[in-house]
């Protein structure tokens, strides 16, 4: 069974992105944004990386990052020009003024905050239980005892160990994990919340996620610290296609759900 669904696949949710649902900045207004040219945003990412940004057969950019992006910069009147550069490369490119804004998945971290400004987050994820769907497991204290897979030498390995498994097994591919969890071979697999999301609603594995996380991080979208102006502009356009439900429409097309922060790591202004 093949975990994961082709690009083309998915390609009917970029269509969702294209729905102009706020108003766009007047001209004035679009002329205070600090990039690189009036008009358009130079935004970075490291290019395909499933659920985030995926391309499909006619070279449009899909995916969670993409299309969420994509939006946002249509309701703050920003035509987008994509740079695929190497991950290693990515703020020392936004710090030498290559581009305007990094829109990969970076997580926000105090370190990263110290030399870049952060959109709002705009995305949760974090450590995950997952087991089989006929599972009687509900809840993580429901776990101890059993058998839990893992991808070896991992983040998810040391947090599977607060669940106390009875055995751990260990995999090189997360792939081959939901393989036997789905064929019932282990009880359950700890791994990110989006991956397990994307997989489950990609691929028909009799699965489900277990309510509750194991660790928590938020995505933002990072631009110099002076680009003020830009970033409260993006902040706006966010703020609007999730409360008019567009942002729940785009994401839940593509891993079920909204993973929107309850509470989003805010910008900070300096």
């Amino acid at each position: 069974m093949t975990i994961w669904k082709s690009i083309s696949g998915v390609s009917a949710a970029a269509g969702l992105a294209l729905a102009i649902l706020g108003a766009a900045p007047t001209g004035a207004k679009a002329q205070e944004l600090e990039v690189l040219e009036q008009g358009k945003v130079k935004c970075a990412f490291t290019g395909a990386f499933a659920p985030f940004s995926m391309q499909t057969s006619d070279g449009k950019w899909i995916g969670l990052t993409n299309e969420v992006f994509a939006e946002m910069a249509m309701r703050a009147g920003l035509e987008i020009e994509y740079v695929i550069t190497k991950w290693e490369s990515l703020l020392v490119g936004l710090m030498a003024g290559q581009y305007d804004i990094l829109c990969d998945t970076m997580d926000i971290t105090k370190e990263r905050q110290e030399r870049v400004l952060f959109i709002d987050g705009w995305l949760e994820s974090g450590g995950r239980l997952v087991v089989h769907k006929d599972s009687p497991v509900t809840s993580q204290a429901d776990f101890k005892g059993k058998t839990m897979g893992v991808l070896v030498s991992s983040t998810w390995a040391e947090l599977a160990k607060g669940l106390e498994p009875g055995e751990t097994k260990y995999y090189q591919s997360e792939n081959d994990a939901m393989r036997d969890l789905a064929d019932k071979k282990i009880d359950g697999m700890v791994t990110d919340s989006i991956a397990a999301a994307y997989g489950i609603e990609n691929s028909g594995l009799p699965l489900k996620i277990v309510p509750g996380y194991l660790s928590r991080i938020q995505k933002g979208w990072a631009a110099q610290a002076h680009q003020v102006n830009l970033v409260k502009a993006l902040n706006e356009a966010l703020a609007s296609l999730v409360a008019d439900g567009t942002y729940e429409k785009i994401t839940g097309a593509i891993i079920g759900y909204s993973p929107a922060p309850e509470e989003p790591i805010r910008s900070q202004f300096r």
